[in-house]
């Protein structure tokens, strides 16, 4: 690019400046543009309008051709807080960044740290056992693999979340699996799986499932004895588990913050962006099923009609 041009398009970045003047004769407004730094002139006859229409479309030409080396972040690609609760990313586009950015990586004290958690600790700083978030990224990909496979199957899914502050996270991922999803947001109920023939009545159990094909857990120490319960029932688990605790208490454990809300957004979102692909698998399957008995009704109607006309 010349020079010449560049300096044309700064002077009138310049003079594109309008601005309304109250002249002294008491007409009224009239509208200006500032040509130069300090002189104002009025906009009065058409070769004047001709002229501030050809300086507009001179800066809007400057704006057009520098915008592409400037930032291009705006609300929209740029992450928000509120970003995991709800525009979750997909599984294969969770990031080291965005589990640290959540906290993810904060245990609990040195003291505190749980034996069997130790494959999962990076080390101590400051007396807080530090989360390797190496490890919990690949299991946190792996439990979105087994809700995909799930939800793919007709697999009803729970999300279990019993703090208040978990709540709206559990139910936005139960509403993302639609029908296949649900959420305990409230106190799980002893005996809510053990005991169900006690706690639904005999249509219930007879005319629905009751029984979950997976159960994800945002807080599994306050909910210790629905773990008991999915144990009993062979009822595979997902869990945020934090370095106090051992991570053999669910089937499927992701070593992490249980204690961030922002931690269990993020998690429970990409869970439930895996479930809901694996919802969009069903259905793609039934429409392949459903196509292909369309076909061999066709088929067979035609060899019904080739059959009557031979005879």
């Amino acid at each position: 690019m010349s020079s010449q041009p560049l300096r044309h398009w700064l002077a009138a970045a310049t003079r594109c400046r309008r601005q309304a003047l109250r002249p002294a004769t008491g007409l009224g407004q009239v509208r200006c543009i500032n040509f130069t730094a300090g002189a104002e002139v009025p906009l009065e006859t058409v070769d004047d309008w001709t002229q501030f229409q050809l300086d507009r479309a001179d800066f809007k030409t400057l704006v057009q051709t520098f915008s592409e080396f400037g930032s291009t972040q705006n609300r929209e690609n740029t992450f928000q807080p509120h970003h995991p609760l709800h525009r979750p990313v997909a599984p294969s586009q969770a990031t080291i960044s965005a589990l640290l950015a959540s906290g993810a990586h904060f245990g609990h004290s040195k003291s505190l740290m749980n034996t069997n958690f130790t494959p999962y600790a990076y080390g101590v700083r400051a007396g807080i056992t530090v989360i390797d978030l190496d490890t919990t990224l690949p299991l946190l990909r792996r439990a979105a693999q087994v809700v995909r496979a799930i939800a793919a199957k007709d697999g009803i899914i729970v999300f279990v979340g019993t703090r208040p502050d978990l709540r709206s996270a559990v139910r936005k991922a139960a509403e993302r699996l639609e029908g296949q999803g649900f959420h305990v947001g409230e106190k799980w109920l002893p005996g809510t799986l053990t005991n169900r023939l006690s706690m639904y009545s005999s249509e219930v159990n007879k005319e629905r499932r009751v029984i979950p094909d997976l159960v994800i857990f945002l807080n599994p120490v306050a909910n210790i004895h629905a773990i008991r319960e999915c144990a009993i029932e062979h009822i595979p688990t997902i869990g945020i588990v934090d370095s106090n605790v051992d991570p053999r208490i669910v089937m499927y454990p992701i070593p992490a913050n249980d204690e961030s809300t922002r931690t269990a957004e993020l998690i429970a979102g990409i869970l439930s962006v895996a479930g809901r692909e694996g919802v969009a698998l069903k259905r793609e399957e039934e429409q392949r099923i459903k196509g292909k008995a369309r076909a061999a009704a066709k088929f067979l109607q035609r060899a019904r009609e080739q059959a009557d006309v031979s005879l």
